[in-house]
């Protein structure tokens, strides 16, 4: 195992790998033994799956809130176990009254701060056991709504047919979505359905960015596979790539030593442009720490006290 490799790679995934899979398979072909996903998508989804490896597994927890964006296809007139075309169909509706006008005006009434019920079949944990357990088990557990952001919701593309007499008699409506942490596509697909009265189910999913990464750049599983060692690491990505939102703090050789050992660095106090923008984008006060062109890690300031929260670098 190479404990010096440390960075992430932007991994296209493919259907029916899921994220787990995908880990996995990342961490035995740089040959590491720390690997993490920054997002888990659906076994049945493909697209941006950010994985980090070695000390970049560290910082996960700054690109959680990262923006989502993902092109959907769901198909009209139908509900399943799973929200998704894949499950068990438990309804199926007609869509005699369905029009473009009405999917417009319910798919957009979905733009802004709502609140979701995450989907039976998920990785969500309730009581220390994930939801999709509890499912394929045929117990019943609440589910408590989650108060979510779809920041954009863009139609792409609507397709009705129609019999003799104009009445619809299939409908797919594909999306573009930018959208929070924690939003579950499908169940959005559904909720929309539920909405316009015939049922919907995601019929396709493919997350097209998350945070900085997007899909132009992304390489696939199979693309690695056939690269040379020097290809490959190529393609990893420096630790400090997804914090581009964090501000920077550049240190001297004497207060870096102190950084990397892990000690507070009193009397320190930022120059007022970053108090300025702490107050108004960086409210947890974090920051990327450098000395001369090393990545240090992340901090944060508290009564004109440099602390270190993540030291990534042992060296200065």
């Amino acid at each position: 195992m190479d404990t010096d490799i440390n960075g992430i790679i932007n991994l296209r995934k493919s259907a029916e790998y899921t994220s787990h899979d995908c880990v996995a398979l990342i961490r035995k072909m740089f040959g590491v033994k720390k690997a993490g996903h920054t997002g888990t998508l659906d076994p049945m989804a493909e697209g941006v799956l950010p994985i980090c490896l070695g000390k970049a597994t560290r910082i996960i927890e700054y690109m959680d809130n990262d923006l989502k964006e993902y092109r959907c296809t769901m198909k009209m007139g139908i509900e399943t176990d799973t929200q998704d075309v894949w499950g068990k169909i438990l309804c199926e509706y007609p869509l005699k009254d369905i029009t473009e006008r009405s999917i417009r005006d319910a798919v957009l009434s979905f733009r802004g701060s709502i609140d979701q019920i995450p989907p039976k079949y998920s990785a969500l944990k309730v009581k220390g056991k994930r939801l999709y357990e509890y499912a394929r088990e045929g117990l019943e557990v609440e589910i408590k709504s989650r108060r979510i952001n779809i920041e954009d919701i863009i139609i792409d593309d609507i397709i009705i047919e129609e019999d003799e007499e104009g009445k619809a008699q299939k409908a797919e409506v594909t999306l573009t979505v930018t959208c929070s942490k924690g939003t579950y596509i499908r169940t959005l697909c559904h909720d929309i359905g539920r909405k316009l009265g015939c049922g919907a189910a995601m019929s396709g999913l493919t997350r097209t960015v998350s945070g900085i990464f997007c899909i132009e750049d992304a390489v696939s599983l199979e693309e690695l596979e056939n690269m040379s060692k020097k290809e490959r690491m190529a393609k990893l990505l420096p630790m400090d790539h997804p914090l581009s939102g964090l501000l920077v703090i550049w240190l001297d050789d004497k207060r870096a030593e102190d950084f990397v050992n892990g000690r507070a660095i009193s009397n320190f106090t930022a120059p007022e442009n970053i108090q300025d923008e702490n107050k108004k984008e960086n409210p947890k006060k974090h920051f990327r720490v450098y000395s001369e062109k090393t990545f240090l890690g992340i901090a944060g300031i508290e009564d004109n006290e440099l602390r270190p929260e993540k030291v990534l670098c042992k060296k200065t």
